[in-house]
């Protein structure tokens, strides 16, 4: 977790450069954009305002990010920003707000103290998948949540050979499998049967979908490893999907080469909001039935 100055108060400015993405498609994003852009403005340069997720970040001078959404809208930022990732700080518009932690109604106490400097910023592991036919780069894409190889009807199992730092790991016999980030631990793993890894380790989970060997556990592992998949035959809809986005088609002589990316998510660190917390009031983790159950 970092505690360092902000550019902007290190660099001498009195107010810092934003970028403000909107998921304009959500109503509540659209109803309530406006304010909060005005808000934003009193302590704060707004220097873009995207509601389509096509701001071009490589020319970018803006010193923080502030995305108007859920989760989903998280993740697309963390794509949209590639190798040019900026502190984030989420305003939840959305559903469940896992990642978007600031309420709006909050938004008017947290903001002026994100302006002085009053914040740490926590960095997250991002994947780096790269698909390769012999030797060749295909395609490149990273990821905040996830690898997985999913299959599409009609629904067969496939066999799926991981090597880790080239070396034969195993062979799955299962319906897809996910290599996930810590933050994605709680999303598609999670409901796979994976375990929750605190969200700043710097770890891989390895979680089969609907294994047909029952010893074939999750595993957690460094993410200073390279995690190879290849398929041992070919599947008629297997494919490549990162964060919910499909790369290819997951063809026989294709290799699937998951490594840890270069680039950090940066999130901006809300007081009052940590791992235990989120899991508590986001996920029902507190061991008592829900109201109504």
């Amino acid at each position: 977790m970092s505690h360092s100055a902000p550019r902007w108060i290190a660099e001498g400015r009195s107010r810092p450069r934003v970028v403000v993405l909107a998921a304009s498609n959500r109503p509540r994003v659209a109803s309530e954009l406006s304010a909060i852009v005005k808000l934003l403005k009193a302590s704060a340069e707004v220097v873009e305002v995207d509601t389509r997720f096509a701001y071009e970040f490589s020319g970018c001078d803006s010193d923080l990010v502030v995305v108007l959404g859920g989760d989903g809208s998280i993740l697309q930022s963390a794509r949209q920003m590639g190798r040019n990732q900026r502190p984030v700080l989420g305003i939840n518009l959305g559903r469940l707000g896992f990642l978007a932690a600031v309420p709006p109604e909050q938004l008017a106490h947290v903001w002026p103290n994100v302006c002085d400097g009053s914040y740490s910023i926590t960095s997250h592991l991002m994947l780096q998948c790269s698909v390769l036919r012999n030797g060749q780069l295909l395609h490149s894409i990273m990821g905040l949540n996830e690898a997985a190889v999913l299959g599409g009807p009609p629904y067969s199992m496939m066999y799926i050979d991981l090597h880790i730092d080239s070396q034969l790991a195993t062979t799955y016999a299962c319906d897809g499998l996910i290599i996930s980030t810590p933050i994605g631990s709680t999303a598609h793993n999670l409901s796979a049967g994976g375990p929750i890894l605190r969200r700043n380790l710097q770890a891989f989970v390895i979680v089969p979908i609907s294994p047909h060997t029952l010893t074939m556990r999750p595993v957690v592992d460094t993410s200073e490893r390279i995690f190879d998949l290849r398929m041992q035959s070919d599947h008629p809809t297997a494919s490549v999907v990162v964060d919910g986005r499909v790369v290819c088609r997951f063809e026989q002589d294709l290799t699937v080469r998951i490594t840890k990316s270069e680039h950090q998510f940066q999130l901006i660190s809300v007081p009052g909001h940590d791992d235990y917390e989120a899991l508590r009031t986001k996920l029902g983790w507190s061991g008592k039935p829900r109201p109504g159950e």
